[in-house]
């Protein structure tokens, strides 16, 4: 089962959530303490995205392979500094490539997307759900998995006006309704707000000293981390954190 991370607050070093906490983003890809059933470690990509400028286009940085052993990473993660950042790593479901384009985050614009799960029964379970989409969608996705099917159907409802707790909710309902037994964690931010979902998974929300962390584990011991309720989508900015009920499919 993949890990992931979103921060919204001051602007800090990507380091600063992705290699140096106790329990930091790299640490789970080798040692992770929740992950449900759903494989073991996060040897099969890894990602970032992040944010140069507030309101600006987010930047991002993904490969395949292990995130510990990246060096370029390091380097590039304690120059760049950002208000709002989503990390990820990747444990590939069996018979799914294992490529650059497979990682999250996804991006589009201000978007940036990350999924922690795998649609069950792929694909025949979703063929109804994808043939919503535009076939020239269906031809561009970033890599042939159900992570980039869950963005492009994340990203169609954004870009027709749906507010982005609602399109997330909306997306993991209507693909648990065809694919039961999925694990459908998301996660997705703009740079001003994050969006998770826990479906069948992890995710703890630490807010505070005007910033919020969305992550799979804590991050380290700090007393505000609180685990979001299964079945739920968590809206989260600097001021406020809302955790609202999924209707179940």
């Amino acid at each position: 089962m993949c890990r992931h991370l979103g921060y919204l607050g001051p602007a800090v070093p990507v380091a600063s959530l992705v290699h140096d906490p106790p329990n930091s983003l790299v640490r789970q890809s080798y040692a992770p303490t929740d992950m449900r059933g759903g494989g073991t470690i996060n040897v099969d990509g890894y990602g970032v995205g992040w944010y140069p400028a507030p309101g600006g286009p987010a930047l991002r940085y993904r490969r395949a392979g292990t995130i510990w052993s990246d060096d370029n990473l390091v380097a590039l993660s304690r120059v760049t500094v950002s208000g709002a950042v989503l990390a990820a790593v990747r444990s590939a479901t069996v018979g799914m490539p294992v490529v650059d384009t497979a990682c999250a985050p996804f991006t589009d614009g201000q978007w940036l997307f990350s999924h922690n799960g795998r649609i069950a029964d792929w694909p025949e379970s979703v063929v109804d759900v994808a043939k919503t989409l535009p076939v020239s969608t269906l031809l561009t996705l970033d890599a042939p998995t159900d992570s980039s099917l869950l963005w492009a159907l994340v990203r169609s409802r954004l870009a027709a006006g749906g507010a982005p707790a609602a399109v997330i909710a909306d997306v993991v309902s209507e693909v648990a309704a065809v694919a039961p037994g999925s694990r459908l964690n998301l996660l997705l931010t703009n740079g001003t707000v994050l969006v998770g979902t826990t479906w069948t998974h992890s995710l703890w929300v630490r807010s505070g000293d005007g910033a919020v962390v969305l992550a799979s584990e804590p991050l380290d011991d700090d007393p505000r981390w609180r685990e979001v309720p299964d079945g739920h989508v968590v809206t989260a900015d600097v001021s406020a954190v809302d955790v609202q009920r999924i209707g179940r499919g």
